[in-house]
Formats: C-alpha cells, structure tokens, sequence
C-alpha cells in the first residue's frame, strides 16, 4: 500500500533560496505548498515595499515547479504586534531588530499554526539557513553549514516544541551553490538579490521611512568633553556606535580617526560622538538583561560559560552568563571588552555552533566593578 506523502507548508518570499527550498522538499519526496505572507499594507509600492513583485515571483516559481501557492495577508498582526513595537522601542533611544521579533510572533507562531492548523500540514519550512538536530530525543537549534549566511542570530525565539515540526531544507548546503541550483532548474529568481534589514525596507531609504512615524527633531551633537560639533535628525536615528551618517566629517578633528555616537540624552536630544573604534567610552565589560530566551531549559545553569554574538555580521566572544532566577537582571560579562554594543540590540548565546537562546540588551556594563 502506497505511504501518503508528508505535507509541508513552505513560507516563500519570492527570493532565490525560499524558491530552491521547494524544488529540495520535492526532491525529497514531501508533499509541497508555498505560502506567501503579505505583511505590510502602507505605502506598497516599489519605494520601499516590493510586495508585489515578490508575490509574482513566488506565482512563477509555484507554476514552474508545479505546486500550490496560498496567500495570506498578516499585515494588521505585524502593525499592532511588530511593527507598533518597533516604533516604540526606537522612541525611547534603542536598537530593536524588527526581523527577530517578526520571526518569533509572525513566522514562527501566526503563520506556523496556520499552517499546522487550517491547512493540515505535517511540518512548516522556511528557507532561513539554519539547522535543526535531533539528539537523544532533544531536539536542538544549530548554525547552518554556510557560516557566511547563518541566520541562527534570528531565530533565537523559537520554541522548543515547535522544532520538531519545522524544516529547514538549507540547512547543509552553501549559498553559492543555491543559485547555481536555481539556474540550473530555470527558476526566475536565479539572479534576484538577497533581502537584507527590516523586511519591507531598502536600507539606503530607511531614515526616510521612518520620518513617517518619527518626524525629524533637530538636535545637537557634542563631544564627551561638550564642544558643539553640528546637528543631528533625532536621537531615534542614531544608535551606540554608529559612523556613517552623522555629517560632521572631520570638523574640531585633532586626528584622522572617524566619529562614533556614544552615548544619547533622550531628554535633551544630544547625541555624544568619540574618535576611534577602540574608544574607551566606546568598550562595555558587558550587560544588563531583564530576560533570557532559551530554547533549551535543561541548558540553563546559574552561572553559564559560553560565547555571545551581539550583531548578526559580529563574531561571537566568550562570556559568563549569570542567571537571575527570579526574572530580574541576568548579567552577562564578556571575557574582553568590545566596544559599540546599544541596548535594544539582542545578544545571542551558543555553545560551538549550537544556538542556546538570546537575550535583548537593557543596560551596557562600562566597567568592572
């Protein structure tokens, strides 16, 4: 008697490595649908959303490879539950990452359960690479294969009792080899460029974008010691290390190294900018988080010894994890100072190439005590 296929529901963007996904899970003999999420609703046209020309990609490549396409429309869920948020979180001076939390709330909860749910998949899957292991019946969030493209960075919310019922179809291959595989399966997006940052926005366009929500409010740039340097759009689009952008060049530069913000006075609306990466008022010995996400409870020890990557492009370092089991502040230690981390930012934790979990950063630690 002939097995009844197991049924995916694969979430596809139009892109290059959502679109070989679909033709890898067919390969391996899985019932396949894409299911394309329309998340956004404001101002969708080519200048900053490309919705549109997405969903005709996903149709193109849903024909090609002979598969259904669902459509749904998330984009009140992103407003109220991501989007709104975001706002928020940049009002009060952080650096939120819209894509984490898009990730833990839209993807991976709305859309998975819906999937699961309303179109009795077996498993969800997404083209995100990264890996999921099974180990001792424990299931485990690990980096993919190509380095250069993990984005287990992202992922850090994800539940323990969904990763039994996603798939990850990139987990072991190299980017460089996706599209040789579009091409060579004549897929349309062969050529299409990867997406990067908040997931409706080009990042040369984002400071215009965001004067929608969070009007421009002129303010003043100092250095630590007070000298007026020149001025600046609003606290809210400057974050702890940033170079590019601030417009002041090389004005009051006793030397040839580049202006970094270091510090904001929300109240005032003043940035701080130093000279140097290597700054001292640039360096934190660590921080301050309110909670830890682990994705494995049985991981999770009072005072942990692992390494933590602050940005998704960063290294990780070696860190001490100290845990606050009554959810107040968990402290973080790095086994160096780095310099340039902001709270919003979310720091991730692993184990090798394992990813444990993640946390948002509230306070740095400038030093020692």
């Amino acid at each position: 008697m002939k097995m009844k296929k197991k049924k995916v529901i694969l979430a596809m963007s139009g892109g290059v490595d959502s679109s070989v996904s679909a033709w890898l899970l067919l390969k391996k003999g899985y019932d396949v649908e894409g299911i394309f999420m329309k998340n956004w609703e404001e101002n969708d046209s080519s200048d900053y959303c490309s919705s549109k020309i997405d969903l005709s990609d996903a149709k193109s490549v849903c024909k090609k490879l002979g598969i259904k396409l669902h459509t749904i429309n998330f984009s009140l869920d992103y407003w109220e539950k991501v989007f709104h948020e975001f706002i928020i979180e940049y009002k009060k001076g952080y650096t939120p990452n819209p894509d984490i939390l898009c990730n833990k709330i839209i993807k991976f909860d709305i859309c998975l359960n819906f999937a699961l749910e309303q179109l009795k998949a077996d498993y969800f899957s997404t083209g995100h690479y990264a890996a999921i292991k099974k180990k001792k019946n424990e299931y485990y969030l690990y980096r993919a294969k190509d380095l250069d493209k993990d984005q287990s960075y992202f992922l850090y919310t994800l539940k323990l009792n969904i990763l039994p019922k996603i798939i990850f179809p990139l987990a072991n291959i190299k980017k460089t080899k996706i599209r040789k595989l579009a091409k060579k399966i004549k897929l349309c997006v062969y050529q299409k460029k990867d997406s990067t940052g908040i997931c409706f926005i080009q990042p040369k366009k984002f400071k215009l974008f965001l004067n929608q929500y969070i009007p421009y409010k002129t303010g003043k740039i100092l250095t630590m010691s007070g000298e007026f340097l020149g001025l600046h759009y609003g606290y809210e689009y400057y974050t702890i290390g940033q170079r590019k952008g601030l417009g002041i060049g090389g004005k009051k530069n006793k030397n040839t190294y580049p202006w970094y913000v270091v510090k904001k006075n929300i109240k005032l609306n003043i940035i701080f900018v130093v000279q140097g990466a290597g700054n001292p008022y640039l360096l934190s010995y660590g921080f301050l988080t309110k909670r830890i996400y682990w994705i494995n409870y049985k991981l999770c020890t009072f005072k942990l010894q692992c390494m933590v990557q602050i940005r998704h492009q960063s290294y990780p370092i070696n860190c001490i994890v100290y845990i606050n089991k009554k959810h107040k502040n968990n402290y973080v230690i790095f086994t160096k100072p780095i310099a340039s981390i902001a709270p919003g930012q979310s720091a991730v934790f692993y184990n090798h190439n394992q990813c444990m979990g993640g946390a948002i950063i509230h306070k740095r630690i400038k030093y020692l005590p």
